[in-house]
C-alpha cells in the first residue's frame, strides 16, 4: 500500500497549486484526478478555452467593425471555426502538459483515476482500467471542483440546449443562441458567438446583467453589449424549453412585460455552478456540508472529519480559479505548521467581455446594504490619452475609500484591459494603502492605469484631469 504526507483529491487550480506548495515545503504528495490532464474545469472546459476563443472572435469584431476607423480596409472576412477550435485547443494543450511537466519536476505522484476517502488516512484509487488500489496519507485535501449548475424546468440534451462545456466547441455559428443567465460565464460566451456573428437573446432572473457589479457599471457594460446587438431581458424567468426537429422554443414571463417566446439553434443554460463531491468521500464519515451543498471548513481549511482538508470550488466564497490556488497554498502551508492565510476582502472577479469588467472588495450597493460609510472617486476613460489612443474609451474606473481613514476598500473598473488594471487596487488593498496612496503613486503616461490615479485623486475631489465637482 503507497503512502504519503499528503494526497490531493482533484487536479485543477486549487488541487495541482497545493500539491506544487506542499512538494516546495518538503511533503511526499500525490494527486489524484480522472482526466488524461491536469488543469480542472479551468485549464480544459472554462477559463483558458473560453479565453482564447474570446480573443480570436475579437479578432474577427475588430476587422468587421472597427478596422475601418483605423484606415484599414477589408473587403471580406471568413472565419475558419475549425482552425479557430484548434488554436484554443493548442493553447489547452500547452498548458496542461506543462502541468505534467511541474509534476515530474517537484516528484508529485500523478495518479490517475477516482478517489474516495474511505477512512481518515485512507483511500481508495479506482484507475480508469477498472483495478483497484488503497493508498495512506497523513493528510487528505478535497479540491473536487464544481460543475454547471441546471435549472429543474429545463433538460439539457447536451446538443441544442447546452451548458458552457458544449458552448466552447460548436462546430458551426448558431444564427441564433439564446443565453439563460447573464453572469460572467454566459456574458463571455454569448459576446464570442455574437462576434462571431450568431444573434445573441439573453434571459436574465435577476434585475440587471453581471448582478455582482455596482448597477453604473452594468448599465455602461449592457449598452456596450447592445451595441454589438446582443439583445437582454431582464427581470425574466424562462418558464420552460422545448426541442422540435432541432430547434428550440424558449417560452419566459417577465414582471414587465408578461409572457414571450423565442426560438434558438442553440440554448446555453448558465446559471451558476454547484460543488462536486459526487463518490469523494464515503457517507459513513459524516462530512459535514453547508447550506449551499459545499463543505463546511475552519479557518485552516479543516473539515470535521480528522485529516481531511476541503478548498477550492467545494467550500463557500466565489467560485474562482485564482481564489482556489490562494486556498491551496494557504491549506498547505498550515499543514505544515506555517502561517498560510488568504484575504478574502482582496479577491478581484472579472468579466472578459468587451469591455471588460474587474471589481475588488467593496461595491457601493453592498456598503450600503451593510451600512458601511464609504467615499467614491470615479474617473472615465474617455478623459483618458491612452483610451482615446486605443480607441477604447468606453466606461470608467472607480474606487471606494473609508471616509474616516481613506483606507481604500474597494474597485470596479469597466473598460479595456479591466482585468489587467485591478491588479493595482488589489495590491493596495492587501498592503492596506489608502486612496491618496493611489492617486500619489507615479503611473506612466500615456497609460489606460492613469485612469485608477485619477479616481483615487477624485476620492477627495483632486482629480487632474476632469472638471472639479460640483
Amino acid at each position: 500500500m503507497a503512502s504519503y504526507d499528503l494526497v490531493v483529491l482533484g487536479g485543477g487550480p486549487a488541487g495541482y497549486t497545493g500539491a506544487i506548495r506542499a512538494a516546495q515545503l518538503g511533503l511526499n504528495t500525490a494527486i489524484i484526478d480522472n482526466r488524461e490532464v491536469l488543469g480542472g474545469t479551468c485549464l480544459n472546459i472554462g477559463c483558458i478555452p473560453s479565453k482564447a476563443l474570446l480573443v480570436s472572435s475579437e479578432h474577427v469584431h475588430f476587422l468587421r467593425h472597427q478596422a475601418g476607423r483605423h484606415g484599414i480596409k477589408v473587403d471580406k472576412v471568413d472565419c475558419d471555426i475549425g482552425q479557430m477550435m484548434k488554436r484554443k485547443q493548442d493553447v489547452v494543450r500547452q498548458l496542461t502538459q506543462g502541468l505534467e511537466f511541474l509534476m515530474k519536476k517537484n516528484k508529485i505522484a500523478r495518479l490517475r483515476g477516482t478517489g474516495q476517502v474511505v477512512a481518515p488516512g485512507k483511500l481508495a484509487l479506482t484507475k480508469p482500467d477498472g483495478t483497484a488500489e488503497e493508498l495512506q496519507a497523513k493528510h487528505i485535501i478535497l479540491a473536487t471542483g464544481s460543475v454547471s449548475s441546471e435549472l429543474p424546468n429545463i433538460a439539457i440534451d447536451r446538443k441544442t440546449v447546452v451548458t458552457s462545456d458544449e458552448a466552447l466547441s460548436f462546430d458551426e455559428v448558431p444564427a441564433e443562441l439564446v443565453v439563460i443567465g447573464a453572469g460572467a460565464i454566459g456574458l463571455e460566451l454569448g459576446s464570442v458567438w455574437s462576434r462571431l456573428g450568431s444573434k445573441v437573446t439573453f434571459f436574465e432572473f435577476l434585475p440587471r446583467i453581471a448582478a455582482f457589479y455596482d448597477p453604473d457599471v452594468t448599465q455602461v457594460l449592457q449598452k456596450a453589449l447592445e451595441a454589438q446587438g446582443m439583445v437582454f431581458h431582464v427581470d425574466t424567468q424562462v418558464t420552460a424549453v422545448s426541442v422540435e426537429n432541432g430547434k428550440a422554443k424558449v417560452e419566459a414571463t417577465s414582471k414587465a412585460k408578461g409572457k414571450s417566446e423565442i426560438t434558438g439553434d442553440k440554448v446555453l443554460v448558465s446559471v451558476g455552478r454547484r460543488p462536486y463531491l459526487e463518490g469523494a468521500i464515503a457517507k459513513d464519515l459524516g462530512l459535514q456540508l453547508t447550506e449551499r451543498g459545499g463543505v463546511a471548513v475552519d479557518e485552516f481549511y479543516r473539515t470535521n472529519v480528522p485529516g481531511i482538508y476541503a478548498i477550492g470550488d467545494i467550500i463557500d466564497g466565489l467560485m474562482l480559479a485564482h481564489k482556489g490556488e490562494d486556498e491551496g497554498v494557504a491549506c498547505v502551508e498550515r499543514i505544515a505548521g506555517k502561517a498560510g492565510h488568504v484575504n478574502y476582502d482582496a479577491i478581484p472577479n472579472v468579466v472578459y467581455t468587451n469591455p471588460e469588467v474587474a471589481g475588488v472588495g467593496l461595491t457601493e450597493e453592498i456598503a450600503k446594504q451593510k451600512k458601511i460609510a464609504v467615499q467614491a472617486g470615479k474617473f472615465p476613460f474617455v478623459a483618458n490619452g491612452r483610451a482615446l489612443a486605443n480607441d477604447q474609451s468606453q466606461g470608467f474606473a472607480k474606487v471606494l475609500a473609508d471616509p474616516k481613514t481613506d483606507r481604500l476598500l474597494g474597485a470596479q473598473i469597466v473598460g479595456f484591459g479591466a482585468s489587467e488594471l485591478i491588479a493595482e487596487a488589489v495590491s493596495i488593498m492587501e498592503f492596506g494603502g489608502s486612496a491618496e496612496d493611489l492617486g500619489r503613486t507615479v503611473h506612466a503616461h500615456p497609460t489606460m492605469s492613469e485612469a485608477l490615479k485619477e479616481a483615487g485623486l477624485a476620492v477627495h475631489g483632486r482629480a487632474l484631469s476632469i472638471p472639479p465637482p460640483r
